[in-house]
């Protein structure tokens, strides 16, 4: 189903504000017909609104058109009116632009740029919903999948196919979706009137969840995962998508549910560096005071009313494009080059020839120490359930990331530390040899282990960990660390285990006492 096309001079586009009662097709001949229409959301979701203003563009040319040749400065400032009628959705103005940059080519030529803009959409969900749906089987274990989504993100919200729809469609295909919930999504119920709708169309067992039970859906475990779209997507990964979609990130981030983005590569908005640079649109104060013409509110009561809101990137698992997975990725070189300016390297200690990484600097530093342990929550988003804590240097900050990803922490400690029955492991570090004990009933079948340490030398000490937490029945899907001394190739000792290590330090050759390598 295409949610908006062309035909004879006109952009046809379907009035999503009169669904899901009556499939009513408007007929566009004019820009002012055309930001109407954006305004009132007859047409919405950021690719379709990408389309639409570069079909805005070619009506405006033909317009202005004087032989052949369209009035250059009219058509401009019409583009610059589309551009403005909804300013967060960063397609909108990119599709203008696109649009924009074949007039010197004759207005033909601009409906020839705004027809390959649709053309290539479906195209680009198919991909982007594809890499979706494979990377939600691979971070998730129950089949078949349950499935929270937020606003619509289908055909409706894009040219075609969709977006987060689009890979639950794709899911569906391979008969590996349970059902999906589907948020109300207020003031306006594009989730009620749209998802719901698009979804039944297609045969995908779907139920209505009030906004206001979603997190609760989230808690009691109904959810397998969160799968929404974007209206922009910043530099560091902030994402602003439709209001409510930030307190869903914090429920899946509280119960380590994946967190999924998906949306095409023009959502993604390289000059923008945080959300905080996203202008939110705020909306008109009788969306929310009024019902179906009947009002619900005080007469003169104030409203807050923002049509979007930005969910750090901290709290998403993944921004998926048609070009790939984005996960939280390498840390950013400032972050790096903070906690080594903060890290100092002790020669020769404990132990003749190391080169002791002492991270008391970093600690001393509340903001850094949180600033890292949000990276490392964020990069092991929906990959786990527990955090593990390796004695000493790994309490520190595993604790701040238990805290941050809002799951509970186990601590993994050395021999007569632990009172009760405990499992235990013994291992050889770079200098000593020691042992590890965790609280027997701590962890178990189902539980999917965060391992944390300090420093990644030659990984003797987070392979014991690894191997005490597999001797309690868990699982250990990602190690986290703020740095790797590489030459020591601890990394390559704990593979096919991911590490994850915000710095990575060159020091001096470490050994064992004795002289032996280690």
């Amino acid at each position: 189903m295409r949610s908006l096309d062309w035909h004879d001079g006109r952009l046809l586009l379907i009035d999503q504000r009169k669904l899901p009662e009556h499939h009513h097709q408007l007929h566009i001949t004019t820009v002012d017909e055309l930001i109407d229409a954006i305004t009132s959301l007859a047409v919405r979701g950021a690719p379709a609104l990408g389309i639409a203003g570069a079909f805005g563009v070619a009506l405006s040319a033909f317009r202005h058109a004087d032989s052949g040749r369209p009035g250059a400065d009219a058509v401009r400032a019409d583009a610059d009116r589309i551009a403005r009628s909804r300013p967060t959705a960063v397609n909108l103005s990119r599709g203008v632009a696109r649009a924009l940059s074949a007039l010197d080519r004759g207005a033909d030529a601009v409906l020839a740029a705004a027809r390959a803009l649709l053309e290539e959409d479906e195209r680009i969900n198919r991909a982007a919903a594809r890499h979706a749906a494979d990377y939600l089987l691979e971070t998730t274990s129950r089949r078949p999948l349950r499935v929270l989504t937020h606003c619509n993100t289908g055909s409706l919200a894009t040219g075609a196919w969709g977006t987060a729809l689009g890979a639950i469609r794709d899911l569906h295909g391979r008969g590996l979706i349970d059902e999906v919930l589907a948020t109300e999504t207020r003031p306006l119920l594009q989730g009620a009137r749209l998802t719901v709708w698009e979804l039944q169309r297609d045969g995908i067992p779907v139920r209505l969840c009030p906004d206001g039970a979603a997190a609760s859906a989230v808690q009691n475990g109904a959810v397998d995962c969160v799968v929404v779209g974007a209206d922009r997507v910043t530099r560091n990964g902030d994402v602003a998508n439709k209001i409510g979609t930030y307190p869903l990130a914090l429920a899946a981030a509280r119960h380590g549910v994946p967190f999924v983005v998906v949306a095409p590569r023009s959502s993604v908005d390289e000059t923008t560096a945080t959300g905080a640079g996203i202008p939110i649109e705020q909306r008109s104060p009788d969306e929310v005071t009024s019902l179906a013409g009947t009002r619900t509110a005080p007469p003169g009561t104030s409203v807050y009313n923002p049509a979007f809101d930005v969910t750090p990137h901290a709290l998403v698992s993944a921004v998926v494009t048609e070009c790939g997975v984005r996960e939280p990725g390498a840390p950013a070189r400032e972050l790096a080059e903070l906690l080594g300016s903060r890290t100092a390297v002790v020669a020769d200690f404990p132990f003749l020839g190391v080169a002791f990484q002492d991270l008391a600097g970093v600690y001393r530093h509340p903001g850094l120490l949180r600033t890292a342990a949000r990276e490392i929550a964020g990069r092991a988003r929906g990959r786990c359930n527990v955090v593990v804590g390796v004695e000493a240097g790994g309490f520190v900050l595993a604790a701040v990331v238990a805290a941050e990803a809002g799951l509970p922490l186990v601590l993994a400690r050395k021999p007569g530390k632990t009172p009760g029955k405990t499992h235990s492991v013994s291992y050889r570090t770079a200098y000593s040899s020691d042992a590890l004990d965790v609280p027997a009933g701590a962890l178990g079948a189902g539980h999917r282990v965060l391992v944390v340490d300090d420093v990644l030398a030659t990984g003797g000490t987070l392979a014991a960990a690894r191997s005490v937490v597999e001797a309690c029945g868990a699982t250990v899907t990602r190690c986290a660390v703020l740095t790797e001394i590489a030459e020591l190739k601890g990394a390559a000792r704990l593979a096919p285990t991911p590490v994850d290590a915000l710095r990575t330090a060159t020091a001096a050759t470490h050994t064992v006492p004795g002289g032996e390598p280690s």
